[in-house]
């Protein structure tokens, strides 16, 4: 019983890991070119802990069982989502590749393509005022151009008139996953293995969040309900333990 206990423990950890990755996907369906993140699990095997030496003692009825359920690091979603209409200066990535940004002292990549000319005539991102940067990782500085005398063609290229006055900084990853989520709707790139981007710029459209609603809401709705179980199984649990312990080695 007490092994029950343990792994619907377990249940109730998982299922409240589940539900808050959820809960910041659903925070984020408006948000542009967000990335829905999810929760994965795995099943922990007796035979997986003694490999690894965390366990020092077998048994052949013990062997067999598993350890329950537990939680792997949260990954992240990377299917491009919609595309919707924006301003005159923003963008977006049609394919693989991600824009080129500094936050702070530290260069950041995101798929937010909404931008604008801050007082400098320097190109900025319309959330935070981050620099875009270009190719070679410099700040993109345009002028006091009107916004729709800019141009910005499929690769990137941003014109004014017949002449080309910078390129956006697009890049690619070979390994995705080693993309970490750095806040503010970028990732830090420090240990992934860049590319080149094979996608296309898209002016005046902007990519949607990569969350559907509807899917989300039924997922929290599922983890709720095995949260409630496994609950629910602790206390049954715990009933019999009482019984157990107080009524059946009771001596009439």
């Amino acid at each position: 019983m007490l092994y029950g206990l343990w792994l619907s423990a377990a249940g109730l950890q998982v299922n409240q890991h589940k539900q808050a990755v959820i809960a910041n996907n659903l925070a984020n369906v408006d948000t542009v070119g967000f990335k829905r993140d999810l929760a994965t699990f795995q099943e922990r095997r007796i035979e997986r802990e003694t490999a690894t030496g965390g366990m020092r003692f077998r048994h052949p009825l013990l062997d067999g069982l598993t350890g329950g359920t537990w939680q792997n690091p949260t990954t992240t979603d990377f299917t491009q989502a919609a595309l919707q209409d924006g301003g005159l200066l923003d963008c977006a990535v049609d394919g693989d590749g991600f824009f080129t940004v500094r936050v702070g002292d530290q260069t950041r990549y995101t798929r937010d393509g909404r931008f604008t000319l801050n007082e400098n005539g320097d190109l900025v991102t319309v959330t935070g005022g981050h620099a875009v940067l270009d190719q070679a990782g410099q700040p993109i500085h345009i002028g006091r151009a009107p916004s729709d005398s800019i141009g910005i063609n499929t690769a990137g290229h941003i014109m004014i008139g017949q002449r080309q006055v910078a390129s956006l900084g697009l890049v690619d990853f070979t390994d995705r996953s080693r993309l970490v989520k750095a806040g503010g709707n970028t990732f830090d790139g420090s240990f992934a293995e860049q590319t080149e981007a094979k996608g296309q710029v898209r002016q005046g459209r902007i990519e949607s969040s990569g969350v559907e609603s509807t899917t989300e809401l039924v997922q929290m709705i599922e983890a709720s309900r095995l949260y409630q179980l496994n609950a629910t199984m602790i206390s049954f649990q715990d009933g019999m333990l009482g019984r157990a312990a107080n009524d059946v080695g009771r001596v009439a």
